[in-house]
């Protein structure tokens, strides 16, 4: 069985240590207890998040016991950024934000069995302090010189920072001594941008007299065309389905780039270490099939949507180039890949097949639409159609309102009847 630090180190996915060989005998001793972190900063989590979500899913799935913590107090303040102060939304949004983002994590870790996961929220114990047990009990321990060295403190020192923004350090790693006293939690692990405030726990840890305790970060996930992980032409890509349809998110992971997708296979994917390196070599050997893309989108679209899901997103992706039955697509995936694809809304009556390959951008005029149909290269719900001026009858409809028209093999766009 491969280690655990071994298999972490071959992923990338350890950037910062306290101290690795300390660690690889911690996690070598027994099941050990940590804990991730998520403020809830929006109604979802999104693709950004993925790395600590499946990294904490590695741990568990070695024998450790997650806390996964939302923090309903640290997302109240809002941990600095080297831009500009954060907006505070209101407690109540809040709190709502908690609740959905407790509901997404569950899926990815196991509530049964010796190493059973824990969820918890920081406000529980934050909550309850008064301001003079903070400055006394935390605030004690923390020197605002090393405070100020953080790079993130510096960088806002000439343009300001609050207070409210400067403590959350205190926060987080009051989190850790607050986890360590509770559930005797050893380890924290976060995003590297969080090195600061993880190893400010530890210290404090320290300092009140307990430990040791460890902690490691996951370097941040980049693209290699310089654009931001998890960002598409339509926003974040969000794990909430009514935020970002399964199609869409499945979508995302095939559109990865060749230069990224070992990288993210390592990253995310469960596979064994051999499997993934036969996708590497696929990837070098033949780009064009695409192999690797679709296995990264399988795999992470079955395990945040489930395996019924993924299957009728996989089934529109064929079907929409012609490659299986559009009519077996349900509502719901069909009008998500439409949407994607862009999808334009004719009230009333469908004009003539010509006017709706020109309105739908498949072509630039109406003319280019009849050339297109006259060479053969139009078709209709991927059936060919041979007469610009025909308009297509009311049964032909999917679901009684969706046309799916395409240009040549892969070039295709939506009509809604509404």
């Amino acid at each position: 069985m491969t280690d655990l630090i071994d298999d972490l180190q071959w992923r990338g996915l350890l950037q910062d240590t306290t101290d690795l060989d300390e660690l690889r005998k911690h996690l070598g001793a027994g099941p050990a207890t940590f804990y991730v972190g998520f403020d809830p900063t929006a109604a979802s989590l999104h693709v950004g998040h993925l790395v600590q979500v499946l990294t904490a899913r590695r741990l568990q799935l070695a024998g450790h016991r997650p806390l996964l913590l939302v923090g309903g107090a640290t997302g109240q303040i809002g941990d600095p950024r080297e831009t500009s102060e954060r907006s505070l939304h209101p407690v109540e949004v809040i709190e709502s934000w908690v609740a959905r983002i407790r509901d997404q994590l569950a899926p990815f870790v196991t509530y049964s069995g010796d190493n059973a996961a824990t969820l918890v929220n920081n406000l529980d114990w934050t909550g309850p302090m008064s301001i003079v047990e903070f400055l006394r009990d935390v605030g004690k321990h923390f020197p605002v010189n090393r405070m100020l060295a953080r790079e993130v403190v510096r960088a806002r020192l000439e343009t300001g920072i609050s207070f409210t923004e400067f403590s959350y350090q205190l926060l987080q790693a009051n989190d850790y001594f607050e986890l360590h006293r509770r559930h005797g939690c050893t380890l924290q692990f976060g995003g590297s941008d969080q090195w600061g405030n993880i190893t400010a726990g530890v210290d404090y840890i320290r300092r009140r007299g307990s430990g040791p305790v460890h902690a490691f970060t996951t370097p941040l996930v980049t693209k290699s065309d310089g654009t931001k992980f998890g960002k598409s032409e339509g926003g974040a890509i969000w794990l909430d389905p009514t935020m970002t349809s399964p199609y869409a998110f499945y979508q995302f992971w095939v559109n990865t780039d060749d230069r990224d997708v070992s990288r993210y296979l390592r990253y995310f994917s469960f596979k064994p270490h051999e499997e993934i390196q036969l996708l590497e070599k696929d990837v070098a050997e033949r780009p064009a099939a695409r192999t690797a893309q679709r296995a990264l989108a399988e795999e992470l679209t079955t395990l945040v949507h489930g395996a019924e899901e993924t299957a009728q997103v996989v089934a529109a992706s064929q079907a929409l180039f012609g490659r299986g039955e559009l009519a077996e697509l349900t509502p719901a995936t069909l009008g998500a890949a439409l949407s994607e694809a862009g999808l334009t809304r004719v009230q009333g009556q469908l004009p003539p097949i010509a006017a709706l390959l020109r309105d739908t951008g498949l072509v630039g005029s109406m003319n280019e639409a009849r050339r297109a149909i006259a060479d053969g290269g139009a078709y209709v719900n991927n059936e060919r159609v041979t007469d610009a001026e025909a308009v297509v009858p009311a049964d032909a409809l999917l679901h009684g309102r969706f046309l799916v028209l395409r240009r040549g093999k892969r070039t295709f766009a939506g009509v809604e009847l509404v």
